[in-house]
């Protein structure tokens, strides 16, 4: 398991926490590596997807609302809101790390932490995502000689 796999998932279990027990974020952060060791590395991972989630959570609500037919936010499982909540933050708010690359972690996380239809169900709403966001992307992105 890559770092960045695993930084992934304690950042899932770290919304997930704060998404039913919402405390101040950096208490929870604290308090949540005093159960776990991470390299200084992971740890700073972690620690900058969660603060961006949570920064921009009402943002990243609206887009996956839209995202995720017949389904409300609030009537997502907790896990496969939360792996939905971050590979989101990543593909429109890190410009570092491919949407591809977002779509497949989050699905893997939910194949560990979600149920049975958890990996269908998160595919689904960031594959759509992943459409809308590169349908809004502006025209200056395109590669000069690119066919549409």
């Amino acid at each position: 398991m890559g770092s960045r796999h695993e930084a992934r998932e304690w950042a899932v279990q770290l919304l997930f926490q704060l998404d039913f027990n919402p405390d101040d974020v950096e208490v929870a952060i604290s308090s949540f590596w005093l159960e776990r060791k991470g390299s200084a590395k992971s740890r700073q991972f972690v620690e900058e997807t969660v603060r961006g989630v949570m920064t921009h959570k009402g943002e990243i609500d609206k887009l996956i609302q839209k995202c995720a037919k017949n389904w409300s936010i609030t009537r997502m499982a907790g896990v496969d809101r939360n792996i939905i909540r971050l590979a989101t933050y990543e593909m429109t708010f890190r410009t570092d790390i491919p949407a591809a690359v977002s779509i497949n972690e989050a699905v893997e996380i939910a194949k560990t932490l979600g149920d049975v239809g958890s990996p269908r169900f998160v595919n689904g709403v960031l594959d759509r995502l992943r459409k809308d966001v590169a349908a809004a992307e502006p025209a200056a992105k395109v590669v000069p000689g690119d066919k549409p």
